[in-house]
């Protein structure tokens, strides 16, 4: 009977021992969170408004984006309302589609960066070609199959972890539905969920990694052999943000994965918390610090002149904007010749 009990909510213990720390921590990830809806908010808003962005790039970036969002808001509400301690519960329903969503939005974004270094070796190795082998439908086809292949892979993985028995019980040592969490709840033989694990850490994480690490190494030959200082820094420059992405996004989920083990366990959840809360919002501000265009959208969007770019670019507005732009030529010229 004890095998059979059925679990209709876990309980999220969190930090429940320090609440003054969970109220430090409810401040923290309170305006980080906002800080990161309300920049890669403003980058796929960018995107979409500003024409000088439509390049393929800018595309996989604001998917990126939306990952983040999607991503930090599969958990980040609910744990702040753990954090006032309105509630630590989580329904069987809600706890197995965040830790599917969480599972499937990483997976997924790992994919997604070997993506955006693919799009940065093409447009270094190969810029002639560049507008032939990123057209749209194979951008549009390379953004579906990273989302799909994300997301199909994490749901066997979320339907292997479900199935497995759990004997009643529902405290869950974590601030979210963790899947390693979740997995240590179980009574069952979990060698199997172990394996897959594994296979789908070296699928969906290292095998872009490598694929990262070729392309970088084929862009700085073809940069070296660039003749100019100005040339090679140029082209660096083009792919910087990118780099620096992959680079704090790897290198938390390496510090978070492969560092010793925390005497104190609450020291290895405030991590992954931190690795959860704080990587999506530093995109924003690396693509905004480090990439020139995105600099003048954000410029052009304080002086409203965003908008006017958007509607000069629309076949329906532009001849009206030619227009009105050769009246005014023509109203300058004939108040000078007066």
């Amino acid at each position: 009977m004890a095998n059979q009990t059925a679990v209709t909510e876990y309980i999220l213990l969190g930090l429940h021992e320090h609440p003054n720390l969970e109220m430090v921590l409810f401040v923290l990830c309170l305006g980080i969170y906002s800080m990161n809806m309300l920049g890669n908010s403003l980058l796929i808003g960018l995107n979409m408004l500003d024409p000088h962005l439509h390049s393929p790039m800018y595309f996989f970036l604001s998917n990126l984006s939306l990952m983040d969002i999607c991503g930090t808001s599969s958990f980040v509400p609910l744990m702040l309302t753990n954090f006032l301690g309105a509630q630590r519960t989580i329904s069987f329903l809600g706890c197995a589609l965040q830790m599917y969503l969480t599972l499937a939005l990483g997976s997924t974004e790992c994919l997604l960066l070997a993506v955006m270094a693919y799009d940065r070796y093409v447009a270094i190795c190969q810029p002639l070609r560049y507008p032939e082998i990123m057209s749209r439908w194979t951008c549009l086809w390379m953004a579906v199959l990273s989302w799909g292949t994300g997301f199909a892979i994490s749901l066997l993985q979320s339907l292997l972890t479900w199935s497995l028995p759990f004997c009643g019980h529902n405290i869950i040592n974590h601030f979210f539905c963790e899947i390693l969490a979740v997995l240590k709840l179980s009574c069952g033989d979990i060698s199997l969920n172990a394996l897959l694990l594994i296979m789908v850490t070296a699928v969906l994480t290292l095998a872009p990694l490598l694929f990262i690490c070729l392309s970088y190494i084929l862009i700085l030959a073809a940069i070296l052999r660039v003749p100019s200082a100005a040339g090679r820094c140029k082209a660096f420059s083009t792919c910087s943000a990118h780099l620096t992405v992959v680079v704090v996004f790897y290198g938390t989920i390496s510090f978070m994965y492969f560092k010793p083990k925390a005497e104190d366990p609450n020291l290895d959840k405030i991590i992954a918390l931190f690795y959860g809360v704080v990587t999506p919002s530093l995109n924003p501000i690396i693509y905004s610090l480090r990439n020139a265009e995105v600099k003048s959208a954000v410029l052009a969007l304080l002086w409203g002149d965003l908008l006017s770019r958007k509607l000069s670019h629309l076949p329906c507005c532009s001849s009206t904007v030619s227009r009105k732009t050769a009246r005014s030529v023509m109203v300058m010229t004939s108040n000078r010749s007066g």
